[in-house]
């Protein structure tokens, strides 16, 4: 068993969300970000193009997302997961997300 592991555990529940994007980010690598979203009802997220990959997990609430113009809706507990692409979001409840973009490695 390795000693030297360093572990950190969030209450995702309880992180608070900021309205800037940056503020939002909770935890931070070279190989990945997480950040907390907060979406009110009807409330967007602009296109946005992700050069990463990104890994989306509903805490609370139901949200519409778009991936490279194919829409999808995510309910609570469920997890969406893509390779680089053009993503939007819309909240049809108030909702709760983490997000993770994960680096993509060059080999």
């Amino acid at each position: 068993m390795n000693k030297n592991i360093i572990m950190e555990i969030f209450d995702v529940h309880a992180i608070k969300a900021f309205s800037e994007k940056e503020k939002n980010v909770f935890y931070k690598t070279n190989e990945f970000k997480m950040r907390i979203i907060e979406l009110d009802l009807n409330q967007e997220l602009p296109d946005c193009e992700m050069k990463s990959y990104v890994i989306f997990f509903l805490i609370v609430g139901a949200v519409e997302v778009t991936v490279n113009s194919v829409k999808n809706i995510l309910n609570e507990g469920q997890c969406l997961v893509s390779e680089p692409a053009l993503f939007s979001m819309k909240a049809i409840e108030n909702s709760r997300l983490v997000g993770i973009q994960i680096n993509k490695q060059n080999n």
